[in-house]
């Protein structure tokens, strides 16, 4: 680091990736250094917290590495600080996500207070909103997906050094508990900066004051916009510790509370999510691949020269390109969310898989959304006897710069155990990830099949999937032929090649209970078919779900993802082969959906 620059310092207490921030600051063009120990805390001219997680790990962690009051005293010395997600919420006085993970059990009370420096208390989010008219209007939680920001004061009154916030942009949000806004309440309104509405809610986005700016979005995953706002304060000299500089550069007054300078509005958008699904080729290298229907080898080509596997018979790993080149591709067009799922063996243990884990780091370096990997995060044993958690496994992804991992025959079986003991014993992938990084790091990737009944045999029909039932006459999305039959979904796992007796609105609930963040769902019928996602199956999810919901199979054209969108209301819809073979692009998908007057993302 050049003596004569500012010395930026990042604080990482051991949780969560905060890699991704190390990579946004390192193709800025900046140096920083990482604060190892409580004199390091001296040594910074300017701060950055990245909190990503839990905030009772958070807060633990600090003050088992004896970083808490060090942290304090550096924010409460004037000199400039950045606060990100946990990293803002740390500032105020108590949060109840704390009390809420650990209702049942005994806990360290002390880790559910902040810093104190906001006396304002950090709450969930509420499910569900009943209006004046009666009618209820229900939201997932996590808050998760891009959302825009409203200035308090005006955005023409920005402080210099951080011009780089706009209203017309969106970040990305990824939390369950929020600072809710009281206009009238100065203990809250003298720092809040920007707020934020999701579903009937609006909270505080961004709060600035003196030296401390802090957001509840992740600017280092927000894309060029997230980009600008990091660049602009590492430019700039938030650091005044005289009080009059935010109430001036605010335009503070005297008539009245402050309130947002535009009405309150919705800005959540619908997220376009890129999968790559990845596996090794023959040859041993990783490639990207689509399977049909899960088969990912090339068809039989009975012209083709005889092999030793016999005439015409060569069946080779579909390839569709490099993983990191194609993560790099969508990140530029536009997608909103990168998913690299490993779907073959790992050549030792996901822990010792280095050529999966050099693809996570590279990936990570070059795109600035978030990214989702998936694949043996589970319990394991490593080749030399050494037992690996799945909370292990999880933290080498996020380590080397993944935001969310995603659990898929493992939540099958969690769920199967939780049903059959009627408890939750905390051995479950789900259970050890959520309560050390938040539910908003698990995702569950279900692999459903239809299993069809003879529509004759319904009337009277008690069966223990009753409740599940899709009767073909009226689906929403069913083909004529399928008009004269009825189904239920079936759950399957080891890439849908192993039934279970589990439905998947019981593996729904379960993994729910067991605190998943969002369900990616799959459907084994519609998968790579073109015909458009299966509307029964997500809306039949989507209306037993608290959580959000990601649509995948069976997209075919930009029109598919317009109608997920306005007949399910998922949050997300993902596609992986109609973008690989450039059949659809994304512009064209959100271009599509803007025509319908659906928000999505649109500054790229």
């Amino acid at each position: 680091m050049d003596s004569s620059e500012p010395k930026l310092y990042l604080l990482d207490y051991g949780a969560g990736n905060v890699r991704s921030l190390a990579n946004s600051i390192t193709k800025l063009g900046y140096s920083f250094e990482w604060i190892n120990s409580p004199e390091d805390f001296d040594k910074a001219d300017k701060l950055i917290f990245p909190g990503v997680g839990a905030f009772g790990s958070a807060v633990r962690n600090l003050r088992d590495k004896k970083l808490f009051e060090p942290l304090k005293k550096y924010v409460a010395s004037g000199r400039p600080y950045f606060g990100i997600c946990i990293g803002m919420q740390i500032l105020f006085r108590e949060s109840a996500e704390v009390k809420d993970l650990h209702k049942d059990e005994d806990f360290d009370v002390e880790s559910s207070y902040g810093l104190g420096l906001i006396d304002w208390d950090i709450q969930m989010f509420h499910n569900h909103h009943t209006g004046s008219d009666g009618v209820t209007e229900y939201k997932s939680v996590p808050h998760m997906g891009w959302n825009t920001v409203e200035f308090i004061r005006g955005e023409d009154r920005i402080p210099s050094s951080l011009e780089g916030l706009s209203s017309s942009a969106s970040y990305y949000f990824v939390h369950s508990y929020r600072a809710t806004y009281a206009p009238a309440e100065p203990r809250i309104s003298q720092w809040a900066y920007t707020t934020t509405t999701y579903g009937q809610e609006t909270f505080v986005s961004t709060v600035q004051k003196d030296n401390v700016f802090a957001c509840q979005f992740h600017p280092e995953k927000s894309g060029p916009a997230g980009l600008a706002l990091l660049q602009r304060w590492l430019q700039g000299n938030v650091g005044s510790s005289d009080p009059k500089t935010r109430d001036e550069s605010m335009g503070a007054s005297t008539q009245g509370p402050p309130m947002p300078t535009a009405p309150f509005r919705p800005g959540f958008r619908k997220r376009i999510v890129a999968c790559l699904d990845v596996r090794a080729n023959d040859q041993g290298d990783l490639v990207v691949t689509k399977g049909d229907q899960y088969d990912v080898r090339e068809k039989d080509d009975p012209t083709a020269p005889k092999t030793s596997s016999g005439p015409g018979n060569s069946r080779a790993v579909r390839n569709l390109g490099k993983p990191v080149a194609l993560a790099k591709r969508y990140y530029d067009s536009g997608a909103d969310e990168i998913c690299l799922l490993n779907i073959t063996s790992f050549r030792n243990s996901p822990l010792h898989d280095q050529p999966m884990l050099v693809v996570v780091r590279e990936a990570a370096a070059q795109i600035f959304v978030p990214l989702t990997i998936g694949g043996g995060i589970k319990d394991t044993v490593d080749p030399d006897g050494t037992k690996r958690t799945a909370l292990e496994v999880a933290g080498g992804y996020f380590r080397a710069g993944a935001d969310k991992v995603s659990i898929g025959s493992e939540a099958v079986i969690a769920v199967e155990k939780y049903m059959a003991t009627g408890s939750k014993d905390g051995s479950s992938a789900i259970e050890q990830i959520a309560k050390a990084y938040g539910s908003q790091a698990v995702v569950v990737s279900i692999d459903p099949k239809r299993v069809y009944i003879d529509v004759a045999e319904l009337t009277g029909y008690s069966g223990r999937y009753r409740h599940e039932i899709i009767v073909g006459s009226k689906a929403i999305s069913s083909s004529e032929e399928e008009k004269g039959k009825a189904w239920w979904y079936q759950c399957t796992v080891s890439g849908g090649r192993e039934l279970r007796e589990l439905s998947v609105l019981e593996l729904v609930r379960g993994v729910q209970d067991l605190g998943a963040g969002e369900i990616l769902v799959n459907s084994i019928d519609r998968d790579g078919t073109g015909r458009g996602f299966d509307l029964d199956l997500i809306n039949l999810i989507r209306k037993k779900s608290r959580i959000p919901v990601v649509a995948s199979s069976g997209a075919g054209s930009p029109e598919h993802f317009s109608i997920v969108f306005e007949q399910t209301g998922v949050e997300a819809a993902l596609a992986a082969g109609i973008f690989h073979r450039r059949e659809v692009e994304i512009s064209a998908v959100k271009q599509k959906c803007a025509e319908d007057r659906i928000l999505v993302r649109t500054d790229i």
